[in-house]
């Protein structure tokens, strides 16, 4: 199952502007820009739509899919959470700061060039606002780790705003333009946004509601520069310069995707890949949906991570293929098992392999080994168990710049300055 396909949360969201915003600060990335890179980009499928308690009123959705309790714990302290999977930090909030920082500098200790943010759109309408300003959250602290970031529209929120009667039929196009002005004033223009030939990439994940180019076209007609579309396979090819691929869940065959079905896929999706003008390979750790459990759904079905093997063949038959960009679905989808961020069953194993891809394919010497992945959380802690103090964070401040400027030893010194006592 995709997201497209993932019931979205009705928690109650907070209002946006109702006006267009005001563009956001230019900053120069110090991470590699696309024109400048000799190596695929490695850019991670990002969802920003967790609400989970202190942080917000409610556990969202997403954590609970109206049918677990977040609140419970069983006799190992995990959460009564929507998945198989439980984060190494705990369940979290997707506005949460300090979890951010966190987030960003794993990518950022791991290769990782940046984020391709899931997005719903600017509406108060279920949980599309509340996503809307965790991803404008997310995207300051990947600038501010030198990072990259792009959008992956999920135009399937016209199609249920209509049928819920939040927007009428005969305003989809006029909504669509809306959101096209809100993203080019919003973000386009950053010189963080990802971009290609000199036009901002803008992912559709579908798209499943503008079905043709035409219509595409329409939408981009406001804009005094239009972004190069980036579809999902098999979805309007004709309306962008690329299409990216997902896991293949619909080739299961008695609940199991294998290897061969798997290969076979990726195999014809690369041939198919080589007329387009920009490629965009992809790669994934397994699928284990929690859908069927939550009575949300049927499952998907399952493909098994195989001790992270899963993720190292779809992630060296990606780069094999030269790419201009390999996405890494996902950094952190719960619901369907995809999450290469550390967790409680898998640990690092996933960004080590990342490490491994980044040294094996960067002519720049990498700074990071798998040892430092743990510095982000030593961090988190020392946030924790200083809340609220502020020299201290100002000098854990120094320890987020030393990572950023790649002494990881520098910041493990202060990290260790606010260790907690044995």
């Amino acid at each position: 199952m995709t997201p497209t396909q993932t019931p979205v949360s009705q928690a109650t969201p907070t209002s946006l502007p109702s006006s267009t915003p005001e563009p956001t600060p230019q900053s120069t990335p110090t991470a590699v820009t696309p024109e400048e890179s000799q190596r695929p980009l490695l850019m991670a499928h990002y969802m920003p739509w967790y609400q989970a308690s202190p942080v917000s009123d409610v556990w969202g959705w997403h954590w609970t899919m109206e049918h677990f309790n977040p609140a419970n714990q069983d006799e190992n302290g995990r959460r009564d959470i929507a998945s198989h999977y439980t984060p190494l930090t705990g369940p979290y909030d997707s506005s949460d700061a300090a979890i951010l920082e966190y987030q960003v500098l794993l990518m950022k200790l791991s290769g990782i060039d940046g984020v391709i943010v899931d997005w719903y759109g600017i509406e108060d309408f279920w949980d599309y606002g509340v996503i809307n300003e965790s991803t404008q959250e997310l995207f300051e602290m990947v600038k501010k780790a030198g990072l990259l970031f792009a959008i992956c529209y999920e135009d399937q929120t016209v199609r249920l705003m209509v049928e819920n009667k939040h927007i009428a039929v005969g305003d989809v196009y006029t909504h669509g333009q809306d959101v096209m002005r809100y993203l080019d004033a919003s973000w386009f223009g950053d010189d963080a946004y990802l971009k290609y030939a000199g036009q901002p990439l803008l992912f559709l994940f579908g798209p499943q509601y503008f079905m043709n180019a035409a219509d595409w076209d329409k939408l981009l007609s406001v804009l005094d520069t239009a972004p190069a579309l980036v579809t999902l396979d098999k979805h309007t090819e004709s309306a962008g310069v690329a299409s990216f691929l997902w896991p293949p869940m619909w080739a299961s065959k008695n609940g199991v995707l294998t290897q061969e079905a798997l290969e076979s896929y990726l195999t014809g999706f690369y041939g198919k890949a080589e007329r387009w003008e920009y490629l965009v390979a992809g790669a994934f750790p397994g699928f284990q949906d929690i859908y069927e459990e939550a009575g949300v759904g049927s499952s998907y079905g399952y493909l098994d991570p195989q001790s992270g093997e899963t993720f190292r063949l779809t992630l060296e038959m990606a780069v094999a293929q030269n790419p201009d960009l390999i996405q890494l679905i996902t950094w952190n989808d719960y619901g369907e098992g995809t999450i290469i961020e550390p967790t409680v069953e898998f640990g690092y194993q996933y960004l080590e392999i990342v490490q491994d891809t980044r040294q094996a394919t960067d002519d720049a010497a990498f700074p990071f080994e798998a040892a430092d992945l743990q510095l982000p959380l030593q961090l988190l802690d020392a946030r924790s168990r200083h809340a609220g103090d502020a020299d201290a964070n100002a000098r854990l401040d120094e320890a987020f710049d030393a990572l950023i400027a790649a002494a990881p030893d520098e910041a493990a010194a202060i990290i260790a300055e606010y260790a907690e006592t044995p």
